[in-house]
Formats: C-alpha cells, sequence, structure tokens
C-alpha cells in the first residue's frame, strides 16, 4: 500500500467517526450539554467508573471484530468492516474525552 492509499484511508476513517459521532450525538446526550452523559449514567446504574462502563459497551465491539477477523468463511463485506472500526475509534475518542474530563 503506498503512502497516499494509506493516507486517503486515514482520512475518510477520520471523516467517518466525525460523522457518526455527530448523528450519535442527539442519540445519546438528548437535549443536554454532556457529551459523556450516557456513560456517566450508565456507570451509576452499575455502581462503576464512567471510564469502566464505556469499557463494558466497548468490550462488545471488540469481541465482534475478534470473531470476525477469525471467521474462515465468506468474507464480511467492507461495510461491516467499516462500521465496526468506526465504532471502535469513537469509543477510544470518547474514553480519551472522559480522561480529559477527570484530570
Amino acid at each position: 500500500m503506498t503512502q497516499i492509499e494509506f493516507q486517503d484511508i486515514f482520512m475518510k476513517q477520520m471523516k467517518a467517526c466525525e460523522d457518526t459521532l455527530q448523528k450519535k450525538k442527539k442519540e445519546y446526550a438528548g437535549n443536554g450539554t454532556d457529551r459523556l452523559g450516557a456513560f456517566k449514567t450508565a456507570a451509576s446504574l452499575q455502581k462503576c467508573s464512567a471510564k469502566e462502563a464505556l469499557a463494558g459497551m466497548f468490550a462488545k465491539h471488540v469481541v465482534s471484530i475478534y470473531e470476525m477477523c477469525g471467521t474462515k468463511g465468506a468474507p464480511f463485506p467492507v461495510p461491516v468492516w467499516e462500521e465496526k472500526i468506526t465504532d471502535s475509534i469513537n469509543y477510544l475518542i470518547l474514553l480519551r474525552a472522559l480522561v480529559e474530563e477527570e484530570k
């Protein structure tokens, strides 16, 4: 893969991450202003930290990717990979925001 091809993948992926985060903003933050509110609410329900709540939700995506990587049958369509990868990157970005908010 050339540097140009890689850069193109990177830019498209970052755009997909941004688009998804914007689309999900209302779904998870509602009319509130706290973009991390869903993790804080989940933490309260589970009696854990917001980071731990996020980690639990993120684990589902990681397991799915592991299973996809290990599947020997027909390959998954690219859009399925794109969705899983985008969701995973976004969880890490949201974790970064929780870490930043903590300091």
